[in-house]
C-alpha cells in the first residue's frame, strides 16, 4: 500500500480528496494535515509515502514543506504531488526544481486525481523492478521519466463521447498488466461491451491506445487494446 498524506488548508476539501484518494487501490490515507507545522509533523510521525500537497497554506507554503522535508530528511523524503489552486508560472517551476512528482490546478474530479495516482503507482512500480538490476538502457530511463506524466485524455472528446467515460476506460488500459479486450475493459469500468468498444476505438484513433490482433484456432482474430508507448 501506497501510505498516503493529505495536505490542505481547507478541511472539507482535504476530506474530499482523501475520499478520492481511497477509491484507489493501492493506496491509504494515513492521515491529514492543514498547515505547514502539522505537515512536517506527520511525515515525521507518520513516515508516508506520498503527500498530496497545496500550495496555499496559512503558515506558509507547501514549496516550504518540500524544502524543509529535502533539507531534513534528503532522499529520504516522501514524494510530492502539488494540488492546488496555484497555477502561476514560478511556482510550477519551483515545484519541479524541489522534485514534486506531479502538479495538478484545482478544481479537479477524482478521474483527474486517479490518473495521476495510477501514473504514480506505475513509476513507484517501475523503479523497485530497476532497483533489482545494477544498470538501465535507454528504454527503462525513458520509461521513467515518463511514467508520473501521463499522455492526456481529451478534455472535451468528439462528439457523443463523455470525457469522464472516456478518461475511465483509458485509465484502465493504463491500470492493466497486459492488453485488453472490449469486453474486459467494459468489465473494469462498468459500461457495456458496446460502449467500452466505441471508446477504444476513438482513442485508437487518436493515437492513445494501440490495437493489436490475436489470433486464436478458429482464424478470427480477436481485438485487443494497450496503451500506446
Amino acid at each position: 500500500m501506497i501510505r498516503t498524506l493529505v495536505v490542505d488548508d481547507d478541511f472539507r476539501v482535504g476530506q474530499i480528496h482523501s475520499d478520492y484518494v481511497r477509491r484507489i487501490a493501492g493506496f491509504e490515507v494515513v492521515g491529514e494535515a492543514a498547515n505547514v507545522a502539522e505537515a512536517l509533523t506527520a511525515v515525521t510521525t507518520l513516515r508516508p509515502d506520498l503527500l498530496l500537497l497545496d500550495v496555499f497554506l496559512p503558515d506558509g507554503s507547501g514549496l516550504d514543506v518540500l524544502r524543509r522535508l529535502s533539507q531534513d530528511l534528503g532522499d529520504s523524503r516522501p514524494d510530492a504531488l502539488m494540488i492546488t489552486a496555484d497555477h502561476d508560472i514560478s511556482s510550477v517551476r519551483a515545484a519541479m526544481k524541489l522534485g514534486a512528482v506531479g502538479y495538478l490546478v484545482k478544481p479537479f474530479g477524482s478521474a483527474d486525481l486517479a490518473e495521476r495516482l495510477h501514473a504514480y503507482r506505475q513509476l513507484r512500480a517501475r523503479v523497485d523492478a530497476l532497483s533489482r538490476t545494477a544498470t538501465a538502457d535507454q528504454a527503462d530511463v525513458d520509461a521513467l521519466f515518463s511514467a508520473a506524466r501521463p499522455p492526456a485524455v481529451p478534455r472535451i472528446p468528439a462528439k457523443g463521447h463523455s470525457a469522464p467515460t472516456l478518461s475511465a476506460i483509458h485509465q484502465a488500459l493504463r491500470s492493466a498488466r497486459t492488453d485488453l479486450s472490449a469486453a474486459e475493459a467494459a468489465e473494469a469500468t462498468g459500461v457495456s461491451r458496446a460502449t467500452a468498444q466505441r471508446y477504444l476505438s476513438y482513442l485508437v484513433k487518436e493515437g492513445m491506445v494501440r490495437l493489436e490482433l490475436r489470433y486464436g484456432t478458429n482464424g478470427r482474430p480477436e481485438h485487443r487494446y494497450r496503451i500506446a508507448r
